[in-house]
């Protein structure tokens, strides 16, 4: 049947903008809430941490990791239809870890399964938002953000809450139920009015010669389309800013898996540990839009990659502070400086990488990042776990993830200010022949013919 559709910066566009808020309140926000039941699975399945710890490490990567197929699946299928199957695969997946009897199977459904449909809800609902706002899309970006703000803050408390009455078995299950509302946010997206028309029939191609050598040339232009390896080998602030980014990533993740058991470990009290996690949550509500306000601001256009850097340095100096003691209050303050890194990472991460790459090259870039920072998110947890399980002291944890953040900062820092005074220079040189040349020309006269100037670099 026909569709009418919206209309971009019209009155539809904010209530798609409260649907994106919610998407992402419960697909990004979840991860954060997988330490509270870390213990219970341990326990459960008589795990060690590193082998507990493969649960949210798949999850998080799978989450990054297939963003080229969700960019295929809106293109085939589009926003809509993409969101909502999005819900419908993580609310399987969660319902289906209810009911398993091993970590394995725990991988499979709360790893793979729910972590492929939190991909397709998150990414296809930001992708929708560039169609209906256009005058006012950095805006609906800075308050989409909140509800990643918002998902930490009231996950965790939602997880303590069922876990105390229900068990684990039983919050997963109610999890399943809950992710079914990325549905409904979905059903919300309805398709937008664009100056081009859809195509309504597609013709099937006539089939190849050689088959083999078709699929193969398909893959290859599908991987080129979506994974900019090109840029990656051509551009040396882009690599620069992967190969930062994925170090750093390699202990980003970790505070927010085992700040909870590191509390309990404490002899903490087990409400006070999941309101840890809220605190961040809660007070990344009020930062992460500030911080992306701040960040689009022109004064400090130049200085982005700079701030980014120092983003990871103050996330990475935190943490050994967190290390030094386990009390609530230093706890308390540890989680508020925290927010503000957060914040700070959060809303330069994709500003940064526009920075560096054209514009028409950032859905290529921006996938070949994700899935290499899938990766990252993959060895992390269980590399701590392994720290853990090693050394029986989770002080080790925070240690590490200070390494790894402290040292991708000034990593990144003084590879952007090399580069930035090795582009200066050559501006310099370029600017010194043209000086030459001007030169040149006044002091022959413009009747004289003499041979053109040739800079090498």
């Amino acid at each position: 049947m026909p569709q009418a559709l919206e209309r971009a910066d019209g009155s539809w566009a904010w209530v798609v903008l409260l649907a994106t808020m919610v998407t992402q309140g419960l697909t990004l926000g979840f991860p954060t809430c997988i330490g509270i039941f870390f213990t219970d699975l341990q326990w459960e399945f008589q795990a060690s941490n590193s082998q507990t710890s493969w649960i949210p490490s798949i999850l998080m990567a799978v989450l990054h990791m297939a963003g080229p197929l969700c960019s295929i699946l809106v293109g085939r299928f589009g926003c809509r239809v993409t969101t909502m199957l999005g819900g419908v695969l993580a609310s399987l997946g969660m319902v289906a870890s209810s009911f398993s009897r091993n970590l394995s199977q725990l991988y499979f459904t709360a790893g793979f399964i729910t972590g492929l449909g939190m991909c397709f809800s998150f990414q296809s609902s930001v992708t929708v938002l560039g169609f209906y706002f256009v005058r006012r899309r950095v805006l609906a970006n800075a308050l989409a953000s909140m509800g990643v703000s918002l998902g930490i803050t009231l996950w965790p408390l939602l997880s303590r809450y069922l876990l105390e009455d229900l068990g684990w078995r039983g919050t997963f299950l109610v999890f399943g139920g809950v992710f079914l509302h990325c549905c409904i946010c979905g059903a919300i997206m309805r398709p937008v009015a664009t100056s081009v028309a859809p195509e309504t029939k597609e013709c099937p191609p006539p089939p190849p010669e050689t088959p083999a050598l078709g699929c193969v040339a398909a893959c290859g232009r599908t991987i080129q389309r979506h994974l900019a390896f090109d840029i990656l080998r051509h551009n040396t602030g882009y690599c620069v800013y992967v190969l930062g980014v994925m170090w750093s990533i390699l202990g980003f993740p970790l505070p927010q898996v085992f700040l909870v058991p590191y509390a309990m470990w404490h002899r903490m009290d087990e409400q006070q540990a999941a309101l840890l996690i809220s605190i961040i949550g809660f007070s990344n509500i009020f930062l992460r839009p500030l911080a992306g306000l701040m960040a689009g601001r022109p004064a400090f256009a130049s200085h982005r990659k700079y701030l980014f850097s120092l983003a990871f340095l103050l996330n990475g100096l935190t943490n050994l502070v967190c290390a030094a003691s386990g009390d609530f209050w230093v706890l308390v303050g540890y989680c508020l400086v925290y927010s503000v890194s957060m914040s700070g990472i959060g809303a330069l991460i994709f500003q940064v990488l526009m920075d560096i790459v054209p514009m028409d090259q950032f859905p290529r870039a921006l996938g070949l990042f994700t899935v290499l920072d899938g990766f990252a998110f993959l060895i992390s947890p269980p590399l701590a776990g392994l720290l853990l399980d090693a050394t029986n002291n989770f002080s080790y944890v925070f240690f590490m993830s200070s390494f790894f953040l402290i040292s991708a900062a000034l990593f990144m820092g003084g590879s952007f200010y090399a580069l930035q005074k090795k582009e200066q220079g050559k501006r310099a040189v370029v600017a010194d022949a043209l000086e030459q040349d001007i030169f040149l020309e006044a002091k022959d006269g413009p009747g004289k013919q003499r041979s053109p100037v040739i800079i090498q670099f």
